[in-house]
């Protein structure tokens, strides 16, 4: 009974890998929809991570954060781009920073994405950012953050969850 009830989860676990590397796939073909100046090409992706977003939600509530261990590399990966790109689904962001943030202090998520994920969920409330990872504008061919609390030690907290200094990442979105 036991090795049955072990194969299903097995089972289950595939499946969820599985979709969730086929949700990555679909979020980066039509990633190019999000900023699109067509509104209906906008409404595309805007449906598209919704409905990612509500799987996601009901694989947090069914199987908890999908760490890399339970779903491997790639479907952890899409996990969180899934939530990072949940913009208009604060609840389920809130849920995979809560559920991330147990797997980091575990060791089994990157402190790394966990920041960037703290970051989006805290502009899309109209908070502070801490480690400046989203940016707002580009100002005189410069990427500017949106607001950063304490910005001044900005690059010391970046350090502490493995983020490149804030220069160093802005130099990749800079116009060339």
């Amino acid at each position: 009974m036991a090795a049955a009830r072990q194969e299903q989860m097995d089972c289950q676990i595939s499946v969820l890998t599985a979709e969730l590397v086929a949700m990555m796939a679909e979020d980066g073909a039509h990633a190019r929809l999000a900023n699109s100046p067509d509104l209906a090409e906008q409404a595309v992706w805007r449906r598209l991570t919704a409905r990612h977003g509500d799987r996601l939600a009901e694989m947090m509530a069914e199987h908890g954060w999908p760490t890399e261990q339970r779903v491997g590399a790639d479907a952890a990966r899409a996990a969180w781009l899934v939530a990072q790109h949940a913009d208009r689904q604060l609840d389920v962001q809130r849920r995979a920073v809560a559920l991330m943030t147990e797997a980091v202090a575990s060791g089994a998520a990157s402190a790394r994405d966990l920041a960037f994920l703290q970051d989006r969920l805290a502009v899309n409330e109209g908070r502070e950012q801490r480690y400046g990872t989203q940016i707002g504008a580009v100002a005189d061919g410069r990427p500017v953050p949106w607001p950063c609390e304490d910005p001044e030690r900005l690059d010391e907290r970046r350090a502490e969850v493995g983020i490149e200094p804030f220069d160093e990442y802005t130099a990749r979105f800079a116009p060339r």
